[in-house]
């Protein structure tokens, strides 16, 4: 029988570990860039422009929070600030061609080496990673 105290106890500290880990390892570089920033950019990558709200929410952090974060993006470069097409007097951001590129870099260097981890594991042990994948974005749905 299994001791589900125990398992969201182990869970939470594997999983904590991982998650600091892939975070180093994502904001590595000498740019400065925070994972706030990064996060950002990411959103703005996958959904599209969006208002300086919209962003906030999605990150789950307040409006005040995410402003410092949106002047830096835009002062860098790798965002860029609009007017809203459906009332002027809003403003939407959106990721810049040199925010896909630092991205595109990040991505391929965190990729490299999560592979080279991967490669010091067993085959069985990375089929069991392989099952596990969708359980653990399940498991972040329910959190």
């Amino acid at each position: 029988m299994v001791d589900e105290e125990s398992l969201a106890r182990d869970l939470r500290l594997g999983i904590g570990r991982v998650a600091r880990r892939l975070r180093q390892l994502y904001t590595r570089t000498d740019d400065g860039l925070s994972f706030l920033e990064l996060a950002v950019l990411q959103r703005l990558a996958r959904t599209g422009p969006a208002s300086p709200g919209k962003l906030a929410e999605g990150e789950q952090v307040t409006s005040a929070a995410i402003a410092p974060i949106l002047r830096s993006l835009v002062a860098s470069g790798l965002a860029e600030r609009s007017p809203d097409p459906d009332d002027g007097r809003k403003a939407v951001v959106s990721i810049s061609d040199s925010g896909r590129t630092t991205l595109a870099a990040r991505e391929a260097a965190s990729i490299t080496d999560i592979h080279q981890a991967l490669n010091h594991l067993t085959p069985a042990e990375r089929r069991t990673l392989t099952e596990a994948v969708p359980l653990l974005e399940r498991l972040a749905t329910l959190l």
